[in-house]
Formats: C-alpha cells, sequence, structure tokens
C-alpha cells in the first residue's frame, strides 16, 4: 500500500471511531433496552451499519492492492485475506459474519433481530478495530 493508502487509512479509521462511538453512547445494556428504544435502536443500526461498510470497503480495497483477485461477495473479500495469510482465520470468520450482518441491516430492516444486533454492538467492535490493525501493518 502506498503512502496516500496510509493517509487514506487514517481517514477511514477515525470515521470508524466516531461511529463506534455513537454506537457505543446509544447501545442499552440489554437486547430488550434496544427493542423498548426505537430511537437508541435507529442509531446503534446506522451506525454499526456504517462501521461495517467502512471495514468492508477497505478490504475490498486490500484485495486489490494485493493483487488477490476480485471477490466475489463482501465475505469473500475477507477470506481472500485470511488465505493471503494477512488476517488470522478466527477474525476472517468473524468478519464474515459481520458482512453478513450488514447485508442483512441493508437489505431487511424491518425484520431485524435486535438480539443479534445488540450483541454485534457490543462485540463486533472489537473485531472492526483488530482488522484496522491488521491492515495498518500492511502499509
Amino acid at each position: 500500500m502506498t503512502a496516500l493508502d496510509r493517509e487514506l487509512l487514517a481517514e477511514r479509521t477515525a470515521a470508524l471511531e466516531r461511529h463506534l462511538a455513537r454506537v457505543a453512547a446509544r447501545l442499552p445494556g440489554t437486547p430488550d433496552g434496544l427493542a423498548a428504544d426505537q430511537d437508541a435502536a435507529d442509531a446503534v443500526i446506522l451506525h454499526l451499519w456504517q462501521a461495517l461498510q467502512l471495514v468492508i470497503d477497505l478490504a475490498l480495497s486490500a484485495c486489490s492492492d494485493l493483487r488477490l483477485g476480485t471477490p466475489a461477495s463482501y465475505a469473500d473479500a475477507f477470506r481472500r485475506l485470511g488465505a493471503a495469510g494477512k488476517l488470522d482465520p478466527e477474525l476472517v470468520e468473524r468478519l464474515v459474519r459481520a458482512a453478513g450482518l450488514r447485508n442483512v441491516v441493508v437489505h431487511a430492516y424491518d425484520r431485524l433481530d435486535l438480539a443479534r444486533i445488540h450483541r454485534a454492538a457490543s462485540d463486533g467492535p472489537r473485531d472492526l478495530r483488530a482488522f484496522l490493525a491488521a491492515l495498518r501493518d500492511l502499509v
């Protein structure tokens, strides 16, 4: 990755942290709390989706920069990075599930499992940050 890519990664990392801060600020302690507060649910879902999309976009770019071929899906981008030894296999599987969650959020908003959203909002930021750390190690 080039120096310009380092700047882009820094910019995207700052954006990710802003979205994750909004998720943390609005996330109730339990899934039931999320279900009871539609405004909090909307904010958590929106900012979690934005954070996921940032990471997915970076994964797609990394595949291109590393000449790993064109991923067939968002999940495939993480799998290609894992197969190339750029990501820990366990992290790859968690990011594949995160890509699936992104698709559920975008394509089926009115049928979301808020318990799944709560879990992703509670546990997922660690994986998104781990992905960014792995990218930083590549530049």
